[in-house]
């Protein structure tokens, strides 16, 4: 690589940018990340995993290029081959990850979850006809069972205990219905109970395998490609020739960077993990304290689920719920992620500026002039979202965007593969997908006992009941029924639990139905920076050596401001592009940005002699700007301009006091 294009987190040997130390990293991952919990010495079964992960890699491939098959035999496949590489990959227990090899037991459950949907791929015809009408064997019962219980098993191990405890509680509503005090229902048999959810399209290979199996395993193989064959370092080098000389300069530079590696990684804390271990030590080198080097990159990795296109592949899902095609989605999506953005910005931003820390030298940031020649490596993006917004399927784009991808990495010797770099990227992509395929299968369980039995609006009217019918209070319940999911569950599963039960609890109450998704999607993320399980900051906080709640806390104030932003898009749905004309997007989206700054420049101060009354008073006025009311707005802007105008008075008075400190004798 030339010096033009030289950047900190690319030049392994420079003092002032050192390479993180692989094997810590991985530590770090797995002590934070349960999705990074896998074995690493598996002797001569990493032969099978190889044949596995690259059959289950050219089978997407396959039906992504010549049609998929029905969708019960499509998810049979995927969850099936799934499940037989997370039994190789993922040890019982994790102190169990550094034994050599894989145990028997292991190797038994691989066979048995391919075995077990292999007889639904083999036997579909009589599965979804004759025996819905004339009933199942007792065979086919205990199939369905196994591939239950198996499933539950392997996101246990790979996704974590909160998801499986919640699909077992749903089915055990579904057979203890009539039971109930609260919410019964005419219940169901354990053998009607089984075989519904797996031999049928509306459970375990309902809607959100369906969309895994199509197209959010395509976009995480986009993200693997873009990893492997390090073009994804060009959007960091970006970030930092753009942004690192400015005042907090390199903290900035994480966040743009953080937020483009997250679109695609679709989980926060490996983000953190993956970019932090090198953008949080040269925070911490530019002057920011440990605790909000790790903040900072946990909210910017946090957020990048939020970044069309690929929006952590959940959007994929939003897509079939909402019944809005998907490149219209990520339009709606352009603004929400720019807020958020604007508001850890602005939070990084006044937090430099109150504790003096300047930009990174010229000489150690990425040269311009080299990140112009290196531009085209932005191609394969801008083909997906070319072909999204031309109209093409989602799949279709994420194949060009692979195939694009894979064509520019050939032209230059540190993107290029080597064949074995080439034939280790298909395992590689169903190793990123193993965790998604899992939380998708569990969180179809929990889906269709909701739909099945009609939870969903039970409690929705308890919800209502329980906030008085109050619109703001139905909001915030919501909202923090989301939080205390997402402090459990992965993206994706959160999502399709919260848009099953939470969703259209808010579409009852007159919210358009797109509002309410972005609105529950939002929250589900932003949990992995609420404290008190905020994992994304502890992933932060461990990397940069800081108190992991004070590097949460100082996460949750960097995100404050964000987390007024779904309610600025449902109670004003012009900034998701609905029911807007320009004017009243403009002022909405003019109102939102002033109140968002200053909200942010209150709660993280703004200069090293700031008083509380005016931070307090940016705080108030901010959240005013932000209410939909005009004219409550307008006092909100009034009361930032009296800040302003107060902060200029008070400047030349502390300039001349320090200057006759300095003077006296």
């Amino acid at each position: 690589m030339t010096d033009d294009t030289a950047s900190p987190s690319a030049r392994p040997n420079s003092e002032d940018s050192p390479e993180p130390d692989e094997e810590r990293r991985s530590e770090r991952a797995r002590a934070y990340d349960r999705e990074s919990r896998y074995r690493t010495r598996l002797g001569p079964w990493k032969y099978l995993v190889a044949v596995l992960g690259t059959g289950l890699t050219l089978f997407q491939l396959y039906t992504a290029l010549f049609g998929t098959f029905s969708s019960i035999i499509q998810g049979a496949v995927h969850v099936g081959m799934a499940l037989s590489l997370v039994y190789l990959l993922y040890p019982a227990r994790k102190a169990w990850v550094d034994r050599p090899g894989v145990p028997l037991y292991d190797v038994v459950l691989c066979v048995l979850a391919l075995a077990a949907n292999g007889y639904i791929v083999f036997d579909y015809e009589r599965l979804t006809t004759r025996a819905v009408v004339l009933g199942f064997t007792p065979f086919d019962v205990v199939v369905a069972t196994v591939a239950l219980a198996l499933i539950l098993e392997a996101t246990r191990r790979c996704v974590g205990l909160p998801i499986v405890v919640i699909a077992l509680a749903a089915l055990a509503y579904g057979y203890y219905g009539p039971y109930l005090p609260i919410f019964p229902h005419p219940g169901f048999s354990f053998d009607a109970l089984v075989s519904e959810s797996v031999y049928s399209s509306t459970s375990v290979f309902g809607t959100p395998v369906q969309v895994s199996s199509t197209f959010i395993f395509l976009f995480l193989f986009f993200g693997v490609v873009l990893v492997k064959t390090n073009i994804g370092q060009f959007f960091n080098d970006l970030a930092f020739g753009l942004t690192g000389r400015y005042t907090g300069g390199t903290a900035k530079a994480a966040v743009v960077a953080s937020g483009l590696q997250g679109m695609v990684s679709g989980s926060s804390v490996a983000n953190t993990v993956a970019s932090g271990s090198f953008t949080i030590p040269m925070m911490k080198r530019a002057g920011l304290r440990p605790h909000v080097a790790g903040a900072t990159e946990a909210t910017a990795s946090t957020g990048g689920q939020l970044v069309p296109p690929v929006m952590g592949a959940a959007v994929f899902i939003m897509a079939e719920y909402t019944g809005t095609p998907y490149n219209e989605l990520i339009l709606y999506a352009v603004v929400p992620a720019a807020l958020y953005y604007l508001g850890v910005f602005s939070g990084v931003h006044f937090e430099a500026l109150r504790t003096g820390v300047l930009g990174s030298p010229k000489e150690h940031l990425p040269r311009l002039r080299g990140l112009l020649g290196r531009s085209y490596l932005i191609a394969p993006l801008v083909v997906i979202v070319g072909l999204l917004l031309a109209g093409r399927s989602p799949a279709n784009a994420a194949l060009f965007g692979i195939l694009t991808a894979l064509l520019v990495s050939l032209v230059r010797a540190d993107t290029r593969l080597s064949l074995p770099e080439f034939a280790r990227l298909f395992e590689a992509g169903a190793r990123a997908a193993l965790p998604v395929i899992a939380a998708c299968a569990s969180a179809g369980i929990i889906a269709g006992t909701v739909t099945r039995t009609g939870l969903g609006g039970k409690l929705a009217g308890g919800i209502v009941d329980l906030s008085g019918g109050g619109f703001v209070p139905v909001l915030v319940l919501t909202m923090v029924a989301c939080l205390l999911l997402g402090m459990g569950l992965p993206t994706t599963a959160n999502y399709v639990v919260t848009a099953t039960v939470a969703a259209p609890i808010l579409v009852q109450l007159g919210v358009p139905v797109v509002a309410a998704h972005f609105f529950v999607f939002y929250f589900g993320i932003v949990a992995d920076i609420t404290p008190p399980v905020c994992l994304a900051a502890y992933a932060g906080a461990g990397l940069a050596g800081a108190n992991p709640m004070r590097t949460g806390v100082m996460a949750f104030k960097l995100a404050v401001p964000a987390f007024l932003v779904p309610y600025v898009f449902v109670l004003e749905p012009q900034l998701l592009l609905q029911e807007a004309t320009f004017a009243t997007f403009t002022v909405t989206l003019l109102t939102a940005v002033v109140g968002i700054v200053a909200v942010s420049a209150g709660l993280m101060g703004f200069a090293p002699d700031d008083g509380r009354l005016l931070r307090a008073a940016l705080i108030v006025g901010g959240l005013a700007a932000i209410h939909p009311n005009p004219w409550v707005s307008l006092v909100g802007i009034l009361v930032i301009a009296a800040v302003i105008v107060a902060r200029r008075l008070r400047r030349p008075e502390h300039r001349r006091g320090r200057d006759e400190r300095i003077t006296i004798p």
